[in-house]
């Protein structure tokens, strides 16, 4: 397998004053193949949202080496990390980060028209059709269940067929059913062959992944294969459907 990932004693330091800075990242390494599906866990103050962040080529290491696809992230300019991300990394927020009044089928068509792709429309519609919209084409965000956001966020991240998805507390805004929703298009997705990597604080949410990575005070402690892992699949069998989905 290809490394799609290689992180080698990657610091962080932020320079809060003159005199006083704060170590986010102290010296991180690991490296994830290609068809990995890994959670990084951690309390807040842990560093890892710096590194998600660093993942994502939304920052920059202090020192240390990134590698991503066998890119050397370290001497590029933000424009050639906007075009990396562009092209390489699909994200999943949180927040789902959809324009509220655009549809969903414009909002998965965005990345698209950012690098310049041709037929954006029916690489849109195929995409949204992946995680079961296909009927909400039309819909507006406020016109979508919490749990169909997501979703659409999912497939704009899926719209550019990037190496690497970034998954930052996917399911945090939503409720039981929903999540295993959304859990289960991500482990298909990694059925298939997409790397994926998420960051959550949802100890149930960590055991879907096929390995773990515990940070704790800006270094990787845990880094280890899920035992027991979770099918969001089979969890969805015994949670009672709701109107709202």
């Amino acid at each position: 397998m290809n490394a799609v990932i290689v992180i080698q004693d990657v610091t962080k330091t932020y320079s809060l004053s003159r005199d006083f800075s704060v170590k986010a990242l102290r010296g991180v390494s690991f490296q994830i193949e290609e068809g990995e599906f890994v959670a990084i866990m951690g309390p807040s103050g842990s560093g890892k949202s710096t590194l998600m962040n660093i993942l994502g080529c939304l920052d920059v290491a202090s020192s240390g080496v990134y590698l991503l696809d066998g890119i050397d992230t370290r001497q590029m300019t933000d424009n050639q990390l906007a075009r990396l991300r562009n092209h390489k990394i699909g994200f999943i927020f949180q927040n789902f980060n959809l324009l509220p009044r655009t549809i969903a089928l414009e909002n998965v068509e965005l990345p698209l028209v950012y690098n310049g792709t041709r037929n954006t429309r029916k690489l849109a519609e195929d995409a949204l059709r992946k995680v079961g919209l296909g009927d909400r084409l039309m819909h507006k965000p406020n016109e979508l269940s919490i749990g169909q956001q997501q979703r659409v966020a999912i497939a704009r991240a899926l719209v550019t067929n990037p190496s690497l998805i970034l998954a930052d507390e996917p399911t945090g805004n939503l409720d039981t059913r929903s999540s295993e929703e959304v859990m289960a298009i991500i482990q298909g997705l990694n059925e298939e062959g997409r790397t994926i990597v998420m960051v959550t604080h949802e100890p149930d949410i960590g055991q879907h992944a096929k390995r773990l990575l515990r940070v704790r005070d800006g270094l990787v402690t845990v880094d280890e294969e899920v035992k027991n892992r979770l099918d969001a699949r089979a969890l969805l069998a015994a949670i009672p459907l709701e109107e709202s989905l």
